[in-house]
């Protein structure tokens, strides 16, 4: 979701890898393992929770996160956990990165010490103050100055327990102060207007014939104003710290008033330090992206340049290839290329150009693309964007199944349980393996179609380049649907979204023999024992050496890469696309029973939208997708209740609180991709509930009256069009420019094969140059309009930098990131995002 800013779209979004923590402190007793897992959290709100670990000291779990971050945070933190059973599970230690400091650990394997999880520093949001200084006339016909203190509101305060009843506490601090006061408790909600004044005494009473009437300077230096903010409890323990401010008074100045925001800061109640690596450490990869994208006209000339590619002559040539050879990883290129290209219906022709150029430049027939080339790395983005639910619905039921059986399959002798039995295992995972083949050797009617039409690129190019080898135009296909697509999505079903979690190490262990022999079965190679290197894996697969396993592949390869094409007609068995448990508000169905909220399971498939008692159980309430007309935030002020959305239906909304911000998007953007294309979508809708006979958003009395706010829109339904084509051509020029040196060196190494027909310099070998005329032509192009887009970004900086002010409720007071960011300013007038 991107934050608007005068005309330009800021995304963020965060990839993490949650490798391993070590050392934890052993549990106080005489089992010292514990059973730990790992949260990731914005500021305190938990976004993603790892699987659990049990007894270890030093969990792995291998865990990848990816998410779109839909509101603005200060940290990005991790905690860990030990699971307790019986009392609530406590935190061992966390990690917390500033927003700021993000960038110095992206893309890199860091291991980060945890450190104390403390009451007192677990805070997030920021207040709203205004301090007035004014005099005030005594009866006895003095002068004295009082400070009048405003607490206005505040935002984005954590919920405590499931709840947030905030007040804040005000107080002069100073030698001889102790003066506290407090604001009314506001129930249910973490973003409390208070608009509550304090007044507070700051200098003894003056004579009128006193001609100063200023503060005088040294007792507003020993002055400041401290206010806590607290949630409300009923336990036993107390009243929540939840964050505070301190503000010295000598910030009134002249004019004798101040306004401004600021963030909560962690009360120092001066805890001992922990030493290095005391409570354990965390290994993390962390890659964090901010996209500032411009309006579409912004990003023409760049965009046209790109999506011309397919056309250059020769490909190496294009824009496109240029990208994939100055980048570090082919990867980084890939992705963006891939979407901006389906975005625009333009990835088959893209791909069959590339693809057919490295084919020419292939030798040997047995290494058509096994190597890291940009050809491979886009098919195989183009895969998991196209074919993600081709794969749930081929693999995830026995995938699902194998998971929860946990069958014996280890077939090595070496690691065989005394408990255990071989030819029972071997049973085991040849019953296994058959039920995947035959799933995914018989899905070939379901194979998406921009994925047939690539594979029978590939089939032809290979054919017509290697017309002695028949098998190559089965090779150059089932490289990728089996090794690149099949074989890594069974290896490790969660990277697919196969699988919430990555699976316990038994389960592991049956998921790579199965991987492995499936990527054998689907290779075709002349010797196939030969491709183990253990014995006990070459044995094993004598019960796949028959015929018929190698007809079924080359029938099922047949089929996906065949030039005819079908109309793609409703599967009958409906695709799941998403569940979990939320809490829905009563619809109201049964006119007199109680509005009230329960926890359900919800299950959404392509067909319809239901909810459950509990998961496994029979549907409570079924929505047809066709019944949905919109999908839409709920303002908080309905239900004092936050990351609420609604399912506006024909005759009601279904009301729904997800259990984060992450959780909700991701529920209202797959709940909006699958209706976009009813007939019957709203064009507006109510933001607020009606409540109490009436909309809280417009007041209206109807409960039919139509919406006074324009629906959001939402995602697309089409995959080619499930994509922002301006956000992906920002981050292919932030790519350019990122690698400007390289395309400098390119130039020169077009020039340089124009003019020398000897050998190469060694320092441009390492370009592809099929054409260093035409290749020099699309480099210039390319030069000047990542150009243009950085003089546009640095002069949208520029009156950013001139227009923000500091206290503001987009930059808070105690905002680290917007300090960094005056001064860079204040060093440099160019940047780069």
């Amino acid at each position: 979701m991107a934050v608007e800013e005068e005309g330009l779209r800021v995304f963020q979004s965060v990839k993490i890898k949650i490798g391993e923590a070590k050392n934890i402190p052993p549990y106080p007793g005489p089992n010292k393992m514990r059973d730990c897992y790992c949260t990731v959290n914005l500021d305190q709100e938990e976004v993603f929770r790892t699987k659990t670990i049990e007894k270890s000291l030093c969990p792995f779990y291998g865990e990848d996160f990816y998410c779109e971050i839909p509101r603005s945070f200060r940290h990005l933190s991790f905690y860990i956990f030990d699971r307790d059973v019986f009392r609530r599970d406590s935190s061992i230690g966390k990690v917390a990165v500033k927003k700021e400091d993000l960038q110095k650990y992206h893309g890199k394997d860091h291991w980060f010490p945890l450190q104390p999880v403390c009451a007192d520093s677990e805070v997030q949001g920021k207040v709203h103050l205004e301090l007035r200084l004014s005099e005030v006339i005594t009866d006895s016909g003095g002068v004295c100055h009082k400070l009048a203190t405003r607490v206005l509101e505040c935002q984005d305060l954590p919920i405590v327990n499931g709840q947030c009843d905030p007040y804040a506490a005000v107080s002069l601090l100073g030698p001889s102060r102790s003066e506290a006061k407090k604001t009314k408790v506001k129930r249910k909600t973490n973003n409390p207007q208070f608009d509550e004044v304090f007044f507070f005494e700051v200098t003894k009473p003056l004579s009128y014939t006193k001609r100063q009437f200023d503060v005088e300077e040294d007792d507003v230096d020993k002055l400041a104003l401290k206010v806590d903010l607290w949630n409300a409890s009923n336990l036993k323990f107390g009243d929540e710290f939840l964050g505070e401010v301190r503000v010295q008074l000598k910030v009134l100045g002249q004019s004798g008033v101040h306004d401004a925001w600021y963030f909560l800061q962690p009360r120092d109640n001066g805890h001992k330090s922990v030493k290095a690596d005391e409570l354990g450490s965390l290994r993390l990869n962390i890659v964090y992206t901010e996209d500032h994208v411009f309006p579409t006209e912004h990003y023409n000339p760049l965009r046209d340049l790109l999506l011309h590619s397919a056309h250059v002559e020769p490909v190496s040539a294009s824009a496109a290839h240029i990208l994939g050879e100055a980048c570090r990883e082919k990867q980084e290129a890939a992705v963006p290329l891939v979407r901006l290209f389906l975005h625009y219906g333009k990835i088959v022709p893209f791909l069959s150009a590339i693809a057919h150029a490295e084919i020419n430049r292939t030798q040997d027939p047995n290494t058509i693309f096994r190597g890291n080339s940009l050809t491979s790395k886009c098919i195989d983005e183009t895969m998991k964007l196209a074919g993600m639910h081709y794969l749930r619905v081929t693999l995830k039921p026995i995938i699902d199944e194998i998971c929860a059986d946990h069958k014996p399959c280890e077939i090595d002798p070496v690691k065989l349980k005394e408990s255990e039995n071989l030819d029972t295992n071997r049973e085991n995972l040849r019953q296994y393996v058959d039920r995947i083949f035959n799933a995914i050797t018989s899905s070939g009617v379901s194979c998406p179609t921009v994925m047939c039409d690539i594979f029978f690129s590939l089939r032809e190019s290979a054919a017509s380049r290697f017309q002695v080898d028949p098998d190559v135009r089965y090779t150059a296909v089932s490289s990728f649907i089996f090794l690149r697509f099949f074989a890594p999505a069974i290896l490790s079903p969660s990277l697919f979204h196969l699988r919430p979690h990555h699976p316990d190490p038994c389960t592991s262990r049956t998921l790579t023999l199965i991987s492995k022999t499936i990527q054998t079965l689907g290779s075709l190679a002349k010797s196939k024992s030969a491709n183990f290197k253990e014995s006990y894996m070459a044995a094993f697969y004598d019960y796949f050496n028959e015929q018929k396993y190698a007809d079924a592949v080359k029938n099922f390869l047949d089929l996906i890469s065949s030039s005819a094409r079908w109309d793609q007609k409703s599967i009958e068995t409906p695709i799941m696309l998403k569940e979990g448990f939320m809490i829905k508000r009563a619809q109201g169905r049964n006119r007199f029973g109680l509005k009230n909220f329960k926890k359900r399971w919800f299950r959404l498939t392509n067909h319809e939208f239901t909810y459950h008692k509990t998961k496994g159980e029979g549907a409570l309430c079924s929505i047809p997708i066709e019944n949905i007309l919109a999908v839409e935030r709920l303002e908080e002020e309905s239900f004092k209740m936050k990351n609420m959305f609604q399912v506006i239906q024909p005759e009601r909304a279904l009301y729904i609180q997800a259990n984060n911000c992450v959780e909700a998007r991701d529920w209202i953007d797959i709940l909006t991709k699958v209706s976009q294309c009813n007939r019957k979508r709203l064009s507006t809708y109510h933001p607020s509930a009606y409540l109490n006979g009436h909309w809280l958003c417009c007041k209206l009395s109807a409960d039919a009256a139509p919406g006074c706010t324009p629906c959001t829109g939402g995602l697309p339904a089409n995959i080619q069009l499930d994509v922002d084509g301006d956000r992906e051509t920002e981050r292919i020029y932030s790519l350019y420019s990122t690698y400007m040196s390289k395309l400098v060196k390119m130039q020169e190494a077009c020039g340089s094969k124009s003019v020398y027909d000897g050998p190469e310099q060694e320092e441009y070998s390492t370009f592809v140059i099929d054409d260093p005329q035409e290749t020099y032509k699309t480099l210039r192009l390319v030069i000047s309009a990542v150009q243009t887009l950085e003089q546009q970004h640095m002069q949208y900086k520029r009156d950013k930098f001139r227009k923000t002010k500091y206290g503001s409720q987009e930059h808070p007071i105690g905002d680290q990131s917007f300090q960094c960011y005056i001064r860079q300013q204040s060093e440099s007038s160019t940047y780069s995002i």
